[in-house]
């Protein structure tokens, strides 16, 4: 079965002076008009399992203003252990606990996994690459033991290698030690992602096909360095990565950036053939981001032998009435779910009687 939330401790963060909230092993709805702190809770829950925040802030906006300093916490219990786990921020750093010993953020997900599902994810067809890879990205930090490490490697070495194409007029044999340096933790890091997304497309045109019956859904990884990252050894991976940079070395020195790369990948989603893209519609846009974030909870239950934490921050007034309630159908299929809303409206009586609503504001 894996954790549990019980309960969560807020202290001076964001705009709560002091707040307890306790939850439900089923579904917990948070209800309350705007500003009152509904997705401040969420993000106190994500940062907790996850590690970090989906709106990426700085520490100093996370402490209540006039304040020196803040503190999350919270009760995880399940199969006979309760884990707290905490987080003590200052206006310049973030330090994680997991009962009471210091612990780094990517350790976070150990304990309890967790997948986040608000407004801005419904647009994820729609908008540019940078975010379909940040969400990939995003969610094997969590799923996969050392993805977070990998990724952040390969970052570094773009990042070297950019600022020496900006030099102008670069050292060659400077320029090929990053290329080196690029490409084998490039190779690494496009295997690892490569496999996620094979377990993730699996689920995810299973799941499309319950939301929208008839249609067929199809997604695929576009690499810039070859069609089939898996098909090559990693070190055979890293040579053609060589060869694709040492190709593109020119134009890389005319735009100043590294052209080539796993932070230049996409994914296609197309419905009936057509690209989702460029031709779905929002409602069927709308069903793939959906069938995403279901597919990653169904992964993450694979991947870790347990459940994890579903949050879904103000989606219910986003949707319409169906996908509402293939939401909470699969929420009720024994996932731990936090939901925040204005409107208790957009539940059935049934499920309002088996969750917990928990009421904020005045």
């Amino acid at each position: 079965m894996g954790l549990l939330v019980e309960s969560l401790g807020l202290e001076q963060f964001r705009n709560f002076l002091r707040r307890e909230v306790r939850f439900s092993p089923t579904t917990t709805i948070l209800v309350g008009r705007n500003a009152v702190g509904k997705t401040n809770t969420v993000e106190a829950l994500q940062m907790l399992t996850a590690g970090a925040s989906f709106r990426h802030p700085a520490p100093s906006q996370l402490v209540l203003a006039g304040r020196d300093r803040a503190r999350i916490g919270a009760r995880l219990v399940g199969d006979g252990r309760v884990v707290d786990v905490a987080c003590d921020i200052t206006p310049q750093r973030r330090q994680f606990s997991r009962n009471g010993k210091r612990c780094q953020a990517a350790d976070m997900p150990a304990s309890l996994m967790s997948v986040l599902f608000c407004p801005d994810d419904l647009s994820l067809v729609k908008r540019g690459g940078s975010f379909r890879r940040a969400e990939l990205d995003g969610f094997g930090c969590q799923a996969a033991v050392g993805y977070s490490k990998l990724l952040a490697a390969y970052t570094r070495a773009v990042e070297q290698r950019n600022r020496l194409l900006k030099d102008g007029v670069p050292d060659p044999s400077l320029l090929s030690a990053w290329d080196s340096s690029v490409a084998l933790g490039g190779a690494t890091l496009l295997q690892a992602r490569q496999r996620l997304f094979g377990r993730l497309r699996e689920k995810i045109l299973e799941v499309y096909g319950s939301i929208a019956g008839g249609e067929r859904l199809d997604c695929a990884y576009h690499s810039t360095v070859c069609d089939d990252p898996l098909a090559l050894s990693r070190d055979g991976l890293a040579d053609l990565f060589l060869e694709r940079l040492d190709e593109a070395r020119q134009d890389d020195l005319r735009r100043q950036q590294t052209t080539v790369g796993p932070h230049r990948d996409d994914i296609a989603f197309s419905i009936d053939g057509r690209d989702a893209r460029g031709f779905g519609s929002q409602g069927q846009q709308r069903s793939v981001a959906l069938a995403l974030k279901m597919a990653e909870v169904l992964v993450s239950q694979d991947v870790t032998g347990a459940r994890p934490l579903l949050l879904l921050d103000d989606v219910m007034s986003e949707l319409d009435e169906a996908r509402r309630q293939s939401v909470m159908e699969f929420a009720q299929s024994g996932i731990q779910t936090v939901v925040t809303t204005t409107n208790l409206g957009y539940f059935s009586d049934e499920l309002l009687s088996r969750s917990k609503v928990v009421e904020f504001g005045g």
